[in-house]
């Protein structure tokens, strides 16, 4: 087994994960996981070693994600986000549609919060990587990230309190 085939092995499914949530479709994350993988192992010799590889290849599944996005010309990276089911596991048709309302406010929310903090708030919710990763990733301490996420957090949290945003 190639150095690269064991990178493919122990990879594979956090970056599947990580486009499973950012975009809410298996077929899409499967394709852009396959794809970014693809162009890793093309560019492997460029790795520095700076971060984690794990985040090295999620950031070139995001911007695969992303430039697939422009493809369909498709702006919004979580619309496909799944709404939860109620807790019987079955729901009405007006708990659907509220439920689909809200979600629709949170996403329009999280695309107004400003860089780098909305990045921040994805990389740590959807893709669950720790601050220390997330400071990576921009260069930045630890600390960076973690202050930086929960200004996103209380941003997005006084957004969702706020009338204006109802609509």
């Amino acid at each position: 087994m190639t150095e690269f085939e064991k990178i493919y092995r122990t990879y594979f499914d956090d970056v599947y994960l990580y486009i499973r949530r950012l975009s809410g479709s298996e077929a899409i994350a499967e394709e852009i996981a396959s794809e970014a993988f693809f162009k890793a192992m093309r560019s492997i010799g460029g790795f520095r070693g700076d971060c984690d590889i794990r985040v090295w290849l999620c950031q070139i599944a995001k911007n695969c994600y992303y430039t697939y996005l422009k493809k369909v010309r498709y702006t919004e990276s979580i619309d496909d986000a799944k709404l939860p089911e109620s807790a019987s596991g079955e729901s009405t048709t007006e708990e659907q549609c509220i439920r689909r309302d809200e979600a629709a406010r949170i996403k329009r929310i999280l695309h107004a919060v400003p860089e780098p903090y909305k990045e921040v708030f994805m990389w740590r919710v959807y893709a669950e990587l720790s601050f220390r990763e997330i400071g990576q990733i921009f260069g930045k301490s630890e600390n960076w990230s973690c202050v930086t996420y929960h200004r996103a957090k209380k941003m997005i949290q006084s957004r969702l309190e706020d009338r204006t945003y109802a609509k």
